[in-house]
């Protein structure tokens, strides 16, 4: 009898505000946010120092003098022509904080790419532990860390950590999936839910794929599976339990028309003007022989397991542990996609399909740098299989055999698998993970090679060329990269007038820059291509345009024509509609 009242006393004891338990639990809840937060930040300065080894180009810098304009009295951005992604309301906020700090810079461009992987990758960690606790929220956080820790090689640099792009739209989607996932349903929940979805579609379309379609398609799905299994309650009680994801559709489809109708106030009044997607489906047989191996070689860029254009090594083949995790989580995700109540586990899996298959038809896919066009699905696969394998472990290593996992997950899932068995899987991707880091260790060079902008940009303020015109990848990179010294303005090669007419650029791009009054322009830069970078060599338009140039300089790959005491943009006319 005594301990059965002595039970409960000390285990009051134990909830005390003021015992050694809680004291112990609150120091460790503060070492781990603590602990958290550092690793967070020291991510930040590893990627960073990551993107640096990847030049500045004009896709950036134009985003960035986008940003210091909108800290600078223009905040709707007038006279700006923007690209299909405006990144209004996602990056060009995130570089114009920046931009608070550190002033116009070149470097600008790299700390915001290190901060949206950063956060990409805390989002991940955040929708692999989901409603866990302990050891299962644990395990799922860091098999997310790790899949999204070491990006590969150039080509991932590229995809994941230079200029703004797709990379950061997963950034709100995912914040809009915890919200699901740590709130109680409510219309509060689904308002904000909402709210998230229609500010990220303002900046990119690509929220429709990635997440507003995924959203209404599993919602559908529940709903169907609920009414065929609960025939005996009635079709309007059913409706009624499921208001709240019905709610979370019918907002999300608001949040498209609200995402369209703010960029058409934005251009009525007088701001921005942004292009609307342009994108196609292939042929059948571009699409099975080109598309496909073309999506497949690059998702194994985006989990780091390249093999086919880097060389094959230790730190190659561990991330090959990456895609198979991620093989097996999407593989529970489909076999338990009717049976589990988990709906973001549902919306990770639905995003990625999605956006994978609207890839894949479309005439989008050319080389390995347009898979920045799926690259949510790298924290989307991370998060799904840290969310699918964390608890599986963590049960077992915790030796639970209660059933259930807590709201959301399928119960007893972990409870078949040995302890043992989970504690060397545990010490096995341990291991994996340690190589992910020296993997990241080793990419974090000293030193970082000048790139070719910033040589070009030296040269021409050391002969004094200040303003000049060039080609798109030629233009805003090479004056930020100058701090401004020297200015460069977008033109291309017009078919209006007649073929070799010079016209003013339209991408990314500002109408006040080829203002005669206050803008003059000497040279031209005539640039060979690159892979993705268009070339600007057209040499025989520009003198057809502005006559023989009284000085011809080479300067590495670059030849640069220049008239001395004329002014180049009075002779340019606006781009071709």
């Amino acid at each position: 009898m005594t301990g059965n009242i002595d039970a409960p006393a000390k285990h009051a004891a134990r909830r005390a505000p003021g015992s050694p338990a809680t004291g112990r639990r609150r120091l460790l809840a503060i070492g781990i946010w603590g602990g958290g937060g550092l690793a967070a930040l020291a991510l930040w300065a590893a990627y960073i120092r990551l993107s640096q080894t990847f030049p500045t180009d004009s896709d950036g810098a134009g985003n960035a003098y986008q940003a210091w304009q909108m800290v600078h009295g223009n905040p709707l951005l007038r006279g700006w022509e923007l690209s299909d992604v405006s990144f209004y309301t996602t990056e060009l906020p995130q570089y114009a904080l920046v931009e608070l700090v550190t002033g116009l810079n070149a470097n600008v461009i790299h700390v915001a790419a290190g901060m949206t992987y950063a956060l990409a990758l805390l989002g991940a960690v955040a929708l692999a532990a989901g409603r866990a606790r302990g050891w299962a929220a644990v395990i799922g956080g860091c098999i997310a860390a790790g899949i999204m820790l070491d990006p590969q090689g150039a080509d991932g640099v590229l995809v994941l950590l230079s200029s703004p792009d797709h990379i950061g739209t997963s950034v709100p989607i995912m914040l809009a999936w915890v919200i699901l996932d740590r709130t109680r349903p409510s219309w509060a929940a689904a308002t904000a839910v909402s709210v998230v979805l229609a500010v990220a579609g303002v900046a990119d379309s690509l929220v429709t794929y990635a997440a507003i379609a995924p959203l209404v398609l599993v919602v559908a799905i529940r709903l169907v599976h609920a009414l065929r299994r609960d025939r005996t309650a009635g079709w309007r009680s059913t409706l009624a339990e499921r208001r709240y994801e019905i709610g979370l559709a019918v907002g999300a489809i608001a949040s498209v028309i609200v995402a369209r109708l703010a960029l058409r106030l934005i251009a009525a009044l007088g701001g921005f003007g942004s292009p609307a997607p342009v994108s196609s489906v292939g042929s059948v047989n571009h699409i099975l022989y080109h598309n496909v191996p073309v999506v497949a070689h690059g998702l194994l860029l985006l989990f780091g397991a390249d093999f086919l254009d880097y060389p094959v090594g230790v730190v190659l083949v561990l991330h090959l542990v990456s895609v198979l995790v991620v093989v097996v989580g999407i593989a529970v995700t489909c076999w338990h996609f009717l049976s589990d109540l988990d709906l973001v586990g549902q919306l990770l899996l639905a995003g990625i399909v999605i956006n994978v298959a609207v890839f894949v038809i479309s005439t989008n896919v050319s080389g390995l740098p347009t898979m920045r066009e799926i690259a949510p699905v790298l924290p989307f696969s991370a998060a799904l299989a840290g969310r699918q394998l964390g608890p599986w472990l963590g049960d077992a290593l915790a030796a639970r055999r209660r059933p259930g996992l807590g709201p959301g997950r399928a119960p007893g899932r972990g409870s078949w698998l040995p302890r043992s068995v989970a504690t060397g899987l545990l010490v096995a991707l341990g291991l994996v993970g340690l190589g992910y880091t020296v993997g990241l260790a080793r990419q974090l060079t000293p030193h970082i090679p000048v790139p070719s902008d910033q040589r070009l940009a030296w040269w021409l303020e050391g002969h004094h060329l200040d303003n000049g015109v060039g080609g798109y990848w030629q233009s805003t990179s090479v004056s930020l990269v100058s701090d401004g010294k020297v200015q460069i303005r977008l033109v291309d090669i017009g078919y209006r007038l007649h073929p070799q007419m010079l016209v003013k650029g339209v991408r990314e791009d500002y109408a006040g820059w080829y203002d005669t009054t206050d803008n003059t322009a000497d040279f031209v830069v005539l640039a060979p291509g690159d892979g993705e970078f268009s070339a600007f060599t057209d040499r025989a338009a520009v003198i057809a345009t502005f006559g023989q140039p009284t000085r011809t300089y080479h300067f590495e790959q670059y030849t640069i024509l220049v008239w001395p005491h004329e002014n180049l943009l009075t002779e340019l006319v606006p781009y071709p509609s």
